[in-house]
């Protein structure tokens, strides 16, 4: 089954889930506010030295293909549903659109269906009040 076909939230976690737990990768996902493409030295800035996240960069598998909003809600909305911010109702960063919607699966739910134990460090910013906190939906 080729998952480039799905969004995120028909991704086949049974295919996942059946797979011994130590073959299963360490999933961690770094999002940083702010952050452009050409603010590490890996990606070619001859000016920023960044040592540590050209090793992580390295080491790991990158989304070369996600494309952000301009605000860190929708873009957050989009990551955990992959799905675009403007179907998530998680739009803006004010004005009562930060909210995601419930129906919609979200990543931490997907990998917990897997067999995974989630967890989030740091903004959040797609809800603070139930049921729509990191701690309703799957961390």
């Amino acid at each position: 089954m080729d998952r480039r076909k799905f969004p995120l939230g028909a991704a086949p976690a049974a295919l996942v889930a059946q797979q011994p737990r130590r073959a299963r990768p360490n999933v961690i996902i770094i999002l940083a506010d702010d952050q452009g493409y050409s603010d590490l030295s890996a990606h070619g800035n001859p000016r920023l030295k960044t040592p540590n996240l050209d090793r992580l960069h390295a080491a790991s598998v990158r989304l070369t293909d996600f494309h952000a909003t301009p605000m860190c809600t929708p873009t957050r909305a989009q990551l955990m549903t992959g799905r675009d911010a403007l179907t998530t109702s998680a739009m803006n960063v004010s004005s009562g659109r930060t909210l995601l919607r419930r129906d919609l699966p979200v990543m931490p739910e997907i990998l917990a269906e897997a067999g995974y134990r989630t967890g989030i460090f740091g903004k959040w910013h797609l809800g603070d009040n139930y049921p729509y906190r990191p701690e309703d939906r799957g961390f």
